[in-house]
């Protein structure tokens, strides 16, 4: 079976968060035909393995989608669709890469669900047996590697007040509303870094107000970015302090994590760019992922590894070169490979891990 048509055959089953199920079905008949051993797990995720015993090397991929049905088409050398980039992409290179292995350990591919909401089906693995090794499958280009995913808080606040006179000295609900965001600006620019990964950012994602109520509401959404280095906890200590406070909401709550250069996966990974004739570039992203979760849950190192450009993810221009995930699927393999016959301890805890 050629590289396009197994990425066809993931693209073709539509798959937004919380309707995975056709397309869970299509991956496990596919790699049962790639020979791999597969199934589906409870929480819904497709498992494929190849090999067996100990090391294992898990890619944990995601087969969820954003909202957005695309048709799926050729056109130059690229397949076009909702998912081809962010992360059905990854998801084939890595059924293409272990077609065959034989071992020694074991290679484990999950198509997971839930990524793009709740991460449902990482939450559910981190509950089992953990591996000597993962892998992230998304988007990062056949010769890239993502080492670093910032954190992830994200809440709905909600400001409530007896209604007034609009010619009255007191505040409404919408000025509590916009003077709270304004205290999260300044939180933000207590933590700025050098660079927007290093940088606590803030944004404003939902706003809204029904003046007309006894009592008023007003209420925000709001989403801010986390470095390394600084955990939900402490942002939530730290929130304004207003006279009006919010009643809050958590909708995310994820913990950034960074690896280093050294680390047994980006070492591997990079070492397969290198033979394959490409000159590695390291990755440390502003989104989230599900290894953010699973590093800190299994207290292990990992990397974020797939075909595509990682600008093209949830629009409408998600495209993929054939010819880049054939690249990517031999890295892949090589990388795959070389875990398997290494300690694959890391040398360093990944930042932004430990006990969840």
């Amino acid at each position: 079976m050629d590289e396009g048509a197994v990425l066809e055959r993931l693209v073709a089953r539509y798959s937004p968060s919380g309707h995975e199920g056709p397309a869970v079905a299509e991956f496990v008949r596919l790699a049962r035909e790639l020979g791999y051993r597969s199934r589906v797990d409870r929480a819904g995720n497709g498992i494929a393995e190849a090999g067996r015993g100990r090391p294992t090397t898990l890619f944990l991929g995601h087969i969820d989608t954003v909202e957005g049905r695309r048709r799926v088409r050729h056109a130059r050398g690229r397949l076009h669709g909702r998912g081809v980039v962010d992360a059905k992409g990854a998801l084939a290179a890595a059924l293409l890469a272990g077609r065959g292995f034989a071992g020694p350990g074991t290679f484990r591919i999950v198509a997971a669900v839930g990524e793009e909401t709740d991460s449902r089906g990482a939450r559910h693995l981190v509950r089992g047996s953990r591996p000597d090794a993962v892998i992230a499958g998304e988007p990062s280009g056949w010769d890239g590697v993502t080492i670093g995913y910032k954190g992830d808080l994200r809440f709905e606040a909600t400001f409530e007040r007896p209604r007034t006179h609009w010619s009255s000295p007191f505040p409404t609900a919408s000025d509590a509303a916009l003077d709270w965001v304004q205290g999260l600006r300044t939180l933000a620019r207590d933590h700025q870094g050098p660079s927007p990964f290093r940088s606590l950012t803030v944004k404003v994602v939902g706003l809204s107000s029904d003046p007309g109520t006894d009592p008023e509401l007003a209420r925000t959404m709001v989403d801010l970015r986390l470095p390394p280095g600084l955990s939900t906890e402490e942002v939530l200590e730290r929130l304004p302090a207003t006279p009006l406070r919010p009643r809050l909401q958590i909708l995310a709550r994820v913990e950034a994590t960074e690896v280093g250069r050294t680390d047994p996966v980006v070492v591997a990974l990079t070492s397969a760019i290198r033979d394959a004739g490409g000159q590695p570039t390291l990755w440390r992203r502003a989104g989230t992922s599900d290894l953010n979760l699973v590093t800190r849950a299994w207290g292990i190192g990992g990397a974020a590894y797939g075909p595509g450009d990682a600008r093209l993810d949830h629009t409408d221009r998600e495209a993929l070169s054939i010819a880049e995930l054939s690249r990517a699927a031999a890295v892949l393999r090589q990388a795959v490979e070389r875990l398997a016959r290494s300690d694959c301890r890391p040398a360093t805890p990944p930042r932004g891990a430990g006990a969840p």
